[in-house]
């Protein structure tokens, strides 16, 4: 764990703001002086004053903080302060720096041991990082934060990466649960090469949410199958734990990227995956009991505009 004496806090040097429906937007880039890192951050807010739950948001290999705004802004929107982080050396910079014909080797390489454990170390700094400037009376997120109820999230690698703070057990019994973080959802999770799926997650307690579809295939391994995904659900333990199943979604459903990609979605996916994801939040870290009923029924196919192709499950 990464203490707060060894925390700077940096503030941006341009104030850089935007407001979208009611949502704010502020950038920072910490250093973690320990690693000498610097760990760029997105924040969405909606600028009230009381304090709010914490949602955490990791983005897949190759990505940035400017990834899944679509979730960012109506998470932070609906009274949660989203957290968006960008972990260097498995992010865009990766893609970006390399030849055109030497990109994909460069992602593969990219999602190794190492690239792994700065990102569950990331996770805690930025913790450790809102947890000083929620004291401190100049930053603008001051007192803004409820960092008693903190989610984690992550797409894709940062599903690797919200799995290992939830607790995943790794081999030679190794495990890096962040036990600050209340509850998690795991867009295109993956169980691991390390352990069998009921010894990586059978004993995970926290809820958590996966969100999957059949045709979730790994960016970088052709030979993938998406169904090894919904593996990770089926060795949790009962008790506040769910499962989506988006019939035809693709990897790239979960994301927000444009071009041919983004015209091929169901464009029914995004509303379904931000209202589902959010009665989550509000079930485990407001405490609402009207959303865990919700959760807890099929009024998440029924009532956002999902069919009978899709799966949604609970235990």
């Amino acid at each position: 764990m990464i203490g707060l004496a060894a925390v700077t806090v940096l503030y941006p040097t341009k104030a850089h703001c935007e407001v979208d429906l009611a949502v704010e937007v502020l950038r920072f880039e910490p250093l973690d002086e320990l690693r000498d890192r610097e760990v760029p951050i997105k924040i969405y807010w909606n600028g009230e004053p009381e304090p709010k739950p914490v949602v955490l948001f990791s983005h897949g290999l190759g990505g940035s903080r400017e990834n899944n705004a679509y979730l960012g802004e109506y998470w932070a929107s609906a009274g949660y302060v989203a957290v968006f982080m960008q972990h260097a050396g498995s992010d865009e910079k990766v893609w970006k720096t390399a030849r055109p014909l030497q990109r994909m080797k460069a992602l593969k390489s990219a999602a190794s041991l190492q690239s792994s454990q700065d990102r569950i170390k990331d996770v805690s700094f930025v913790i450790d990082q809102l947890t000083v400037w929620n004291k401190t009376a100049s930053h603008p997120l001051h007192n803004r934060m409820d960092l008693e109820r903190i989610g984690m999230s992550g797409h894709s690698f940062g599903a690797v990466t919200t799995l290992a703070v939830a607790g995943q057990k790794l081999p030679l019994n190794r495990s890096f649960e962040e036990e600050r973080i209340d509850a998690f959802v795991a867009f295109s999770p993956q169980p691991g090469k390390g352990l069998p799926a009921d010894r990586g997650f059978g004993h995970l307690a926290k809820p958590m949410l996966c969100m999957t579809g059949t045709k979730d295939a790994s960016p970088i391994d052709p030979s993938f199958n998406p169904a090894k995904r919904r593996e990770v659900y089926a060795a949790l333990p009962k008790g506040d734990k769910y499962e989506l199943i988006l019939d035809g979604a693709e990897h790239s459903a979960f994301g927000d990227s444009g071009g041919l990609r983004s015209r091929q979605k169901n464009p029914k996916h995004h509303p379904a995956i931000q209202q589902i994801s959010l009665r989550f939040w509000d079930a485990y870290l407001k405490g609402d009991d009207s959303a865990k009923h919700w959760l807890q029924s099929n009024r998440p196919l029924s009532e956002t505009g999902l069919g009978d192709v899709d799966v949604w499950g609970w235990k």
